[in-house]
């Protein structure tokens, strides 16, 4: 057992990313699905990005990364810096997005699944070694 609890304290921030990763993705595939419905999958795309970075920022920030630090010059740094990378990442999600259903007519839902595994991927890297690094 407590060789179990140190490979968990080893791998603590990497089980908590897929943890949190796995309910931001939730979120976004849910919200994503939900708004396809009603409107163009661009639109909709972004509306569920903005929505799961927002829930993501929060439990990353506090969970995930164990930034507890409120000092305003920390705050600011790891939101600006949160939000600039997870941009970038919108970036690479339209682009799969667009290629994925524009040209290729791949069923919207099943690509955004798929969108999502390589966009969480690029997110770890981002928050751990930029963002949230210590």
């Amino acid at each position: 057992m407590h060789t179990l609890w140190n490979l968990f304290k080893k791998y603590e921030s990497v089980i908590s990313y897929l943890f949190f990763g796995g309910l931001t993705t939730l979120i976004n595939i849910g919200v994503f699905g939900w708004l396809n419905l009603h409107m163009n999958y661009q639109i909709a795309n972004v509306l569920a990005w903005l929505a799961s970075v927002i829930f993501a920022f929060i439990t990353n920030k506090l969970w995930v990364f164990n930034s507890k630090s409120l000092a305003w010059r920390t705050f600011l740094w790891e939101t600006l810096t949160f939000f600039f990378f997870r941009a970038l990442s919108l970036a690479v999600d339209q682009l799969i997005m667009f290629v994925g259903i524009s040209l290729l007519s791949g069923n919207p839902l099943i690509v955004k699944i798929i969108d999502n595994v390589i966009v969480v991927v690029i997110n770890y890297f981002f928050s751990k070694w930029i963002i949230f690094k210590k």
